[in-house]
């Protein structure tokens, strides 16, 4: 008899969006040895590469659940993520707008995003929970989630900085900012911020998607058995 097909949870389009995103960083980053002389500053280069290493391993640990129900939860909750991604492609671009009247518009517009992500994230640890999984699996699945959209708002901003990028942009900003010039032309301030705003994606989206999970998990009961 043949084995019934596993219920997807997108595990595998995750790691290839993760690559992806690790081929974006190295066409932004070329050449690699500039982006590895920075001196005590390095990290900011190595920061979003390691942290996609680790979602690749990350995502083939969660990938290897043998409960169909449990995988059932978390296809809802990568489902749950790519809305919540969405979410941050629009962050991504109402961030790069020019900010007028002082962006007290700009930033309410932002919180809105990132409010609605995170709601979308604690949705998917509900969700779980309804179903009859403990608390462990709903925090599982909000991190999950949250995995899946930091991945999504990651390429978005990798994408968008990549396009966006000046003449000016074509020299080394590396080289200036070994030599100290961390507050010299705008184009090496972009790349650093967006060197930045990537590994935060990647890192705070889970870290936030896992504690909301462990709340909404630890209040809200199992209603089918």
């Amino acid at each position: 008899m043949s084995k019934a097909v596993r219920q997807p949870i997108f595990r595998n389009l995750l790691i290839i969006l993760a690559i992806l995103d690790m081929v974006l960083l190295g066409v932004r980053l070329w050449p690699w040895p500039a982006a590895l002389g920075l001196g005590g500053d390095s990290t900011t280069a190595l920061d979003p590469l390691f942290t996609l290493c680790l979602y690749v391993v990350l995502a083939m640990w969660i990938g290897s659940t043998r409960g169909e129900q449990e995988r059932k939860s978390l296809f809802q909750a990568a489902t749950l993520g790519a809305g919540a991604g969405a979410l941050l492609i629009a962050l991504v671009w109402v961030a790069s707008q020019p900010v007028v009247d002082g962006g007290t518009q700009h930033h309410k517009i932002q919180a809105l995003l990132i409010a609605g992500a995170l709601a979308i994230w604690g949705t998917a640890a509900i969700r779980s929970r309804r179903s009859g999984h403990s608390h462990g699996s709903a925090v599982i699945c909000a991190t999950w989630s949250a995995m899946v959209s930091s991945l999504v708002g990651c390429t978005a901003l990798l994408v968008e900085t990549y396009y966006s990028m000046t003449p000016d942009q074509s020299a080394d900003p590396w080289k200036q900012y070994q030599q100290g010039l961390a507050i010299g032309p705008e184009s090496m301030q972009a790349l650093v911020h967006t060197l930045n705003a990537a590994a935060g994606f990647l890192l705070v989206g889970p870290v936030v998607g896992c504690i909301a999970g462990a709340v909404l998990g630890a209040t809200i009961k199992p209603t089918k058995a």
